[in-house]
């Protein structure tokens, strides 16, 4: 670890300072003493650069930018030998549902039932006032007794008050009786796009799956412009504090994506966005036939978020044949003629990508081939498949350049305990085969899906690299065969994303011309052990030259 000296730590606190009423012709400030690894096309690393206005206006060694800028330069910040990355990008996350989260209780990594109903007593007891409980994070597959929940123990406490407890993937809820009679859910109820997991008497068990969800929606009031902000805000410091400089939230709103616009016009978010829009109606109308894309210095709207099936978890993933461990296939989200025909939509537009969530290897099958369809004289389209988890080994001839594929390494290490019970060993050698995918398409972008899994970037790192989960397991990587190397999987987080956002002269990597978005660590993660990288921690992230976050640490 290399300490961060009052002398940096002073100059960090007052950076963001140094970035006013610039001209294009001089440097701000010069950078050196670095270990910059620049994920440029030849992978280079430097030890100094120059910026200008937020803007990288010169890249080299020490020698080369004191000579060519020193006479200019504010300031010159000297960061003793630390290495620097281009600010990271998570490819695939819920931003806005971050932020949110952190008003619900956090159910992640309860071992049983019966300790998320003490915790909910427990929060209940605190808060006698409260009027409804919402929660997130429980998973099943970590519990004692491995078996989906029912609300009977639930309806035992809570008889008065609704209680939304958000599985862990975000394809399931569990809910009690009050949420069932407000919904005016019954054994009758029908569902399109998802499943009323029923007892064996055909009573609901208070378990939604995913289009079944929608079903509660209006029984909770939604949260408050006010309370959005604020859930934006937090969202921002946690990722700042990961090092990373954009994030792609998988499914926004109209008016979600309005407001953060409107939060970076002010000046009151600073984090890049790159937004998808959720697939409803009034969305699609307001963007595909009335405002067309929205591209910011810091905002990219030019993407609809579709989904194809459910979540492996949860068993809502479509397969061409069971589940090993359930008597069905899972379940398309979206029918497939609907998909088809927006996949046509979207097309003709032109001007926008199409980002489907596809897990099963049936709904990939149907995706792909809808894709090739739809762009059949589309050259660099830059459509995504997001998830890219099990796939039929034949179907991945289906993949080319024009599709990239987005996925969430963490999501291999958090399933490796149990997918091969849900998919059985054939179906297990076409697994969360990154490796493969990146030789198919040229590019792979990575994210976490966070809040479903950590918003570490240093989890996402080593689960792609080593195959591993943050404790070393399994010692040999899970299906290492289908691992990245360092350079790969890093140039998955900085330089990829920024290529599937149609954003990679603007970001991505440091070079000239290019945002001065950059991360500086405290560790070496290129080179440095696995105990490292996992518990690396971020000494400052910048965006457009500012500084957003800094960290002394003792």
């Amino acid at each position: 670890m290399y300490p961060m000296t009052d002398k940096l730590f002073f100059i960090f606190c007052f950076f963001p300072f140094l970035f006013s009423s610039c001209d294009n012709t001089r440097a701000d400030v010069i950078v050196h003493g670095a270990k910059i690894y620049t994920v440029n096309s030849g992978n280079s690393i430097e030890q100094a650069m120059a910026i200008n206005d937020g803007v990288i206006v010169g890249i080299g060694s020490d020698e080369e930018i004191f000579e060519k800028f020193s006479g200019q330069a504010v300031q010159k910040l000297n960061v003793q030998g630390l290495p620097i990355y281009p600010g990271f990008i998570d490819s695939h996350a819920h931003f806005l549902a971050l932020g949110l989260l952190q008003n619900e209780i956090d159910l992640s990594g309860t071992t049983s039932y019966q300790e998320i109903l003490q915790i909910l007593e427990v929060y209940r007891d605190a808060n006698p006032k409260v009027r409804y409980i919402k929660g997130r994070g429980w998973d099943e597959n970590d519990w004692e007794e491995i078996k989906l929940p029912s609300k009977e123990s639930l309806d035992s406490i809570f008889d008065d008050i609704p209680i939304i407890l958000r599985r862990i993937d975000g394809h399931s809820i569990l809910v009690n009786q009050v949420v069932l009679d407000r919904s005016g859910i019954t054994s009758e109820t029908a569902v399109e796009g998802g499943i009323i997991i029923k007892d064996d008497s055909g009573e609901p068990t208070g378990v939604l799956v995913d289009g079944a969800m929608r079903l509660v929606d209006g029984i909770l009031p939604p949260p408050s412009k006010e309370e959005k902000i604020e859930a934006l805000k937090k969202a921002e410091e946690i990722c700042f504090s990961y090092g990373l400089t954009t994030v792609s939230d998988a499914g926004l709103d109209k008016e979600d994506i309005l407001l953060i616009d409107e939060l970076h016009k002010s000046g009151d978010l600073k984090i890049k966005v790159y937004a998808m829009v959720s697939n409803t109606p009034e969305n699609l109308n307001y963007f595909l036939d009335e405002r067309g894309p929205i591209l910011t210095d810091r905002l990219s709207v030019r993407s609809i978020k579709v989904y194809a099936d459910g979540a492996l978890g949860s068993k809502g993933a479509a397969l061409k044949e069971n589940y090993s461990d359930a008597d069905h296939k899972g379940l398309f989200v979206t029918n497939l003629d609907s998909l088809r025909k927006l996949a046509f939509r979207i097309a003709q537009n032109g001007a926008f990508q199409m980002n489907t969530h596809a897990i099963g290897d049936l709904a990939h099958q149907e995706v792909l081939k809808a894709y090739r369809n739809a762009l059949f004289f589309s050259k660099d389209p830059r459509w995504r498949i997001e998830h890219a988890q099990i796939i039929d080994t034949t179907d991945l001839e289906l993949y080319d350049y024009r599709i990239i594929p987005s996925v969430q390494p963490t999501h291999a290490t958090s399933d490796m305990y149990w997918a091969e019970d849900r998919l059985g060993p054939d179906r297990m050698v076409g697994a969360y085969p990154f490796r493969r995918l990146l030789e198919r398409s040229k590019s792979i972008a990575l994210g976490t899906d966070f809040p479903v899994e950590e918003v570490s970037p240093f989890n996402t790192f080593m689960a792609a690299v080593a195959r591993q989960d943050i404790n070393g397991y399994p010692p040999e990587g899970f299906q290492i065969q289908d691992s990245l190397s360092r350079e790969q999987a890093l140039r998955g987080m900085t330089y990829w994303g920024a290529y599937a956002n149609f954003e990679e002269d603007q970001k991505g990597s440091i070079e000239v011309g290019k945002a001065a978005d950059f991360t500086i660590l405290d560790n070496d993660i290129m080179n440095s052990n696995w105990v490292k990288v996992i518990n690396s921690r971020v000494v400052a992230t910048f965006i457009n030259g500012d500084l957003v976050f800094t960290n002394r640490f003792e």
